[in-house]
């Protein structure tokens, strides 16, 4: 574990990242922060927790320990646009997803020490663990994990569907290992849409590289799939049914990267 991550080493080429679960604010950026940024609303709340199953499985993972609004892991450090005519919510963003403000005034943010020092440090791991996964394995795969209140009116019309799986318009995944997941997805209790308001930040964009066999898929949540939006309690219950699937899509995943490798 680091001050800014934890890192978790598994068995499998599979590591699981979770960018925006992290709750932490330093001491020097909380003061200058309004109430409503000191709430951090916008945070994946509980996804670390959700996935930690996954270890059983033999997948490493990484988690982020503090909040996108001191840095977004899951943005490119030169904070271009990833979704052209859409809001962007940015590399250290100043607004929350319902548009109210997270600093008290109109404060200078040193962007630049804070890539350096948050934001390099996560995407090094990642970089490094895909690195010896396909020294050792031949491939590599990355599931993004992320989730979001199910109704962000600034952000998408109506509610959003419960699984929302992104490759990047196809451009991340080879089509054989997604369409497994898919399936998975598809044939479960819970509405899936693909590549539709979510098909990737920058962690998905940056590592997925089929032909060198780096395989990523991100998978956005409705936070209603598995906890109390009102309260952001935990429900264990709900959070079980979905861990089946989870579970079935992440070995869906493994399984069709094998097979695609041992052609």
């Amino acid at each position: 574990m680091t001050d800014t991550f934890t890192f978790h080493r598994g068995s499998i080429p599979l590591l699981i990242s979770v960018p925006h679960d992290g709750r932490k604010l330093p001491d020097d950026v909380a003061p200058a922060m309004t109430k409503a940024g000191r709430d951090i609303p916008d945070t994946d709340w509980h996804v670390s927790r959700l996935y930690e199953f996954a270890h059983g499985l033999g997948a490493s993972t990484i988690s982020a320990q503090l909040s996108r609004y001191v840095v977004d892991l899951n943005r490119p450090a030169d904070d271009t646009n990833l979704y052209e005519g859409q809001i962007a919510t940015g590399l250290c963003p100043r607004q929350t997803f319902d548009g109210r403000d997270i600093y008290s005034d109109d404060i200078a943010i040193d962007v630049t020490a804070r890539v350096e020092q948050f934001w390099r440090p996560y995407h090094a791991r990642i970089t490094d663990t895909l690195a010896e996964f396909r020294q050792s394995h031949g491939y590599a795969l990355l599931w993004d994990a992320h989730s979001i209140a199910s109704r962000v009116p600034r952000l998408f019309d109506g509610d959003l569907p419960i699984l929302n799986i992104g490759t990047w318009g196809g451009r991340s995944c080879d089509a054989g290992i997604a369409g497994d997941v898919i399936e998975i997805a598809e044939n479960s209790p819970f509405e899936t849409v693909v590549n539709a308001r979510f098909q990737g930040g920058y962690i998905t964009r940056h590592y997925g590289r089929p032909a060198d066999n780096i395989q990523v898929i991100q998978l956005e949540l409705a936070q209603r799939a598995y906890m109390d939006e009102a309260t952001r309690n935990y429900d264990a219950a709900k959070a079980s049914k979905l861990r089946v699937t989870l579970e079935r899509m992440l070995m869906a995943f493994v399984g069709a990267a094998k097979r695609h490798i041992a052609r």
